[in-house]
């Protein structure tokens, strides 16, 4: 995650020194030819700075920059970077949203009305996640505290601390367990709403950028940036399955996003590399997709096709066929792919970048289906609705807004 702290530095201009030549006369014939071409250099150098003012149109009124807003709503509590929003599983006009303020909220899609200011962290809000069944909340910080809330009462259920700086929070699919990833290169796991202990995974030797249950909930996968992906067993914390770069095959430089098939066997991840790879549950490498520049930060994999998509910060978002591991199209933002997201049952996906564009694809004929604009900086974090009509987004212009089609 990139520092939400962000530095501008103005300068002030340079004062002009004037110097006066005591030898240097005008004589008294000369006064009137140096007055002309005095004035004459004023009205030009006049005529040149008006030429060379931005928004200033040729009668001299100012020219008013019109700004694309496609959003139907908004919200922007938030004084500096949004880094994380997530919608409620089943009040789709519910979500939460957490950033550079040390602050989240919970709020509706439909008004922009807020209706809770959850405790404020110590450091950025870097993740918030509803639970499955729609009943809790939890806000991760950089300050290492994940707080969880009942989402009826808005009232906190427990504090959980044990890992140092928060990098991503996923519940359990079918239990309220909740699981976290830090920059301390563990996992930690508790049961809710008391806030109990379960377990901590220890296997990584670098921040854990990324880490989910898998579709069944019988498995948890997780990536670093010591170029590891581990498949872990959640009731023993044990290793069940490891790929390192020890294998020339995988990532040699850090992971960056992961992704599993609803059988639990398959998982695609992207790396710093450049690269991302395609392996089985059974610890086999099944392919290497190759077609970034630069590193992949965003992956997944469609649940209606064969079909994976990959995001980089060179702008390309990739469709692959999986089962011939065949490039299929690539699409193209304007500036790096921060996250994509299949739709559920759906060929369509839709993808956010720092070119502060939200774009809906067709991954059977690589259009782009849609086009929203409105962040005045680049998107950090979405979160789709289950139907896939409407999108929120947070953004590094510290707002968060709706899109709707």
């Amino acid at each position: 995650m990139s520092d939400s702290d962000r530095t501008r530095k103005g300068y002030a201009p340079t004062e002009r020194e004037y110097e006066e030549d005591a030898d240097a006369y005008v004589k008294e014939d000369d006064i009137a030819d140096v007055v002309a071409d005095a004035a004459g250099s004023e009205d030009e150098h006049m005529m040149d700075e008006d030429d060379d003012e931005p928004g200033t149109s040729t009668d001299g009124f100012k020219e008013e920059v019109l700004l694309e807003d496609d959003s139907v709503q908004g919200f922007f509590a938030h004084k500096e970077s949004v880094f994380a929003v997530d919608l409620h599983p089943k009040q789709q006009n519910l979500v939460a949203s957490g950033g550079g303020d040390d602050k989240a909220y919970i709020w509706r899609t439909d008004n922009g009305e807020q209706l809770a200011e959850l405790e404020k962290h110590g450091d950025s809000v870097s993740s918030v996640k509803f639970s499955n069944c729609g009943d809790f909340v939890a806000t991760g910080g950089m300050d290492g505290k994940v707080n969880v809330y009942n989402v009826n009462t808005q009232e906190k259920c427990a504090t959980l601390e044990g890992p140092d700086e928060i990098q991503w929070l996923c519940w359990h699919p079918r239990g309220n367990v909740l699981l976290s990833g830090a920059n301390d290169a563990s996992m930690w796991m508790w049961s809710l709403p008391g806030g109990g202990f379960m377990n901590v995974f220890n296997g990584h030797s670098a921040p854990v950028t990324c880490g989910q249950f898998t579709p069944s909930g019988r498995s948890i996968i997780s990536g670093a940036e010591d170029g590891t992906l581990i498949i872990w067993d959640p009731k023993s914390a044990a290793v069940v399955r490891q790929f390192t770069p020890a294998d020339e095959r995988f990532h040699q430089q850090g992971i960056t996003s992961l992704a599993a098939s609803q059988d639990d066997q398959v998982m695609l991840t992207g790396s710093m590399d450049a690269t991302a790879k395609l392996v089985h549950a059974n610890g086999s490498i099944l392919g290497s997709l190759e077609n970034a520049s630069d590193s992949v930060e965003t992956v997944g994999l469609c649940d209606v096709l064969p079909l994976a998509a990959t995001g980089s910060v060179d702008g390309s978002l990739s469709i692959w066929d999986i089962n011939t591991l065949r490039l299929r199209t690539t699409l193209k933002h304007d500036d790096s792919v921060t996250q994509l997201v299949w739709h559920e049952n759906s060929p369509l996906l839709t993808s956010t970048s720092m070119d502060c564009t939200v774009r809906m694809w067709d991954s059977r004929t690589g259009d782009c289906v849609r086009v929203w604009k409105g962040h005045q900086e680049g998107i950090m974090d979405f979160s789709l609705s289950k139907d896939g009509k409407t999108i929120v987004t947070a953004s590094d212009d510290g707002c968060c807004l709706v899109f709707s089609q």
